[in-house]
Order: structure tokens, then sequence, then C-alpha cells
């Protein structure tokens, strides 16, 4: 009994698979030197935001002066002042403090949801399967900037409401993939092997097969994050995202429209610059990371 036990023991590869997978991940990406520069970019703009909560860069953000209003851009205000002589440079840079925040925890809160949900549809099937899938095939018929619209007015302006709402909306690609990962995974060898074992439900779901599907988890989290940042900019614009006087990218393109016929660029300007910086790291550095978990090309 000891000796088949052993045995079996030695057949689950789990743990062996996972972290190679992540060590060639790893290696691949150092070798990357557009995932390598994608990667200083968002650490920069994690730091810039970071630094700007606190108060330890571009502090006068919100400080006004007409006699300032709408000068053009200089060594002094590079992307000019607005029409209360705010430095829209400043703006911008705070600007990066609501997309980060709104991004990470919309992202980090439909991670949560998709991956539990997935993994429970997947792994016990029957009617757990079929209600999970009737829920999120539900959201997933709703236009998603509608439902957004609607959970906007339910739970009122905020920045909190804001990534609550685009989190709670947010998960359903990455359930079905975890499903459909959950459902080939469940059938393996290393998964019956922790059954026959004695796992239970749960160490063969969080232990056993979750570490192999971790990877589209991380994948679907940039295109979430960069997802979020588009929606939170796109409700900010139309009144519906954070207060107004709020320095988002949003409000930023928003207050631009009675400037532009003036011929005052600068705050579409900043705000597009920013916001294309951003979301051009995330995509380039999650496509690097998406190419590099990709288990097809662990040995080319």
């Amino acid at each position: 009994m000891t000796t088949q036990a052993a045995t079996s023991a030695s057949q689950i590869p789990k743990k062996k698979s996972a972290n190679s997978l992540w060590r060639d991940a790893y290696r691949r990406i150092l070798a990357n030197r557009i995932a390598l520069a994608s990667m200083v970019v968002i650490i920069v703009y994690v730091l810039m935001a970071l630094l700007a909560q606190f108060g330890l860069i571009a502090t006068d953000y919100n400080l006004t002066n007409t006699d300032l209003k709408w000068l053009s851009p200089s060594s002094e205000y590079l992307f000019g002042t607005d029409i209360f002589g705010r430095s829209v440079l400043h703006r911008a840079i705070h600007g990066s403090v609501i997309a980060v925040t709104v991004g990470f925890f919309a992202a980090l809160i439909a991670l949560f949801i998709g991956v539990t949900m997935g993994a429970l549809a997947g792994y016990f099937g029957g009617w757990v399967d079929d209600s999970i899938t009737w829920l999120y095939t539900t959201i997933d018929s709703i236009p998603y900037i509608l439902l957004m619209a609607s959970f906007q007015f339910a739970l009122g302006q905020g920045l909190s409401n804001l990534f609550f709402a685009l989190g709670l909306t947010s998960w359903v690609t990455l359930c079905r993939l975890v499903r459909a990962e959950f459902l080939k995974q469940k059938q393996k060898e290393y998964v019956e092997s922790a059954r026959s074992l004695g796992a239970s439900h749960f160490r063969r779901i969080f232990l056993h097969i979750l570490p192999n599907v971790m990877h589209l988890g991380l994948i679907q989290f940039g295109l979430i994050f960069v997802s979020a940042i588009k929606i939170e900019v796109i409700l900010s614009f139309l009144g519906l995202g954070v207060e107004a006087g709020v320095p988002s990218w949003g409000i930023m393109i928003n207050e631009a429209k009675q400037e532009l016929n003036r011929g005052y660029w600068w705050n579409l300007g900043a705000a597009t610059v920013f916001m294309f910086g951003l979301v051009l790291a995330v995509n380039l550095f999650n496509d690097a990371l998406r190419d590099a978990l990709d288990p097809k090309l662990k040995n080319k």
C-alpha cells in the first residue's frame, strides 16, 4: 500500500510543470527588450501616480490663477495651462492616479471573480456549471457601455464606485477561459492521482489545477486593466465617471471640447499622450507575457 501511494504521488507533475512554465516565462521576458522597456514605462507610471497621490510631485494641479490662463506650452509649463491657469501637465500626472487605481482594482476584482467562478464551473460541472454559465451569458448579452452606465447610475459617481462597477462587470471572458481550461485539466493524470491519494476538492482545485491555469488570469489581468482605463475615460468624458473637478484624463478631454475651437489643444494633447503611453506599454508587455507563457513555445 505504501509503495503504491508513493508511486501515485510521484506521478503528480503539477508543481514541476507549473514551476517550469514560470521559469521559462521569466527567462523569455528578460530576453525581450520590448517587454523590459514596457515594464519600465509601467513602473514609471505607477511611481508617478504614487508620488502624486502623496503630494510629492505636481502639488499645484488644482491651483487656479486666471492671469495665467491658456498659456502656450513652454519650458515652465510643458503642456501649457487651462482656462483657470492650472498646469495641464500636473493635471495629467494626477490623472495617472485615477487611471492606475481604477485599472488595478477593477482588474483585481474581476480576476478574483472570474477565476473563482470559472474554476467552480469547470471543476464541478452539473448545476453549478449551468448556473454560472447562465449568469455570465446573461451579463455578456447586455451592451457593455450600457451595463456600466447603469451601474454608475445605481452606485453614483466616485472613484471606488467606478472600479467596483468595472470589476463586477469585467470578469466574464476570464471566467469562460478558466472554465474551459478546468474542463481539460481535471481529466489529466495528475488530478486523478491527487484524487486517488485522498486530496479534497479544495486541494485539487486550488493547489493542483489552478497553478497550471493561472497564466490565463495574468494575461486577462492586463487586458482588463487597459479596458478599465479606457472605459473610465469614456464615462468621465460623458459625466458618469469620477466627480467633476477630479483631474481624470476623461474630464480633461471633455474640457478640451470648448477649447479646441479657440486653438487650445493642450488638455486634449496631454490626456491623449499620457493615456496612450500607459495603454501601449501595458499592451506590449501583456503580448510579451502571453508569448512567454505559451507552452507551445517552450522548446522553440
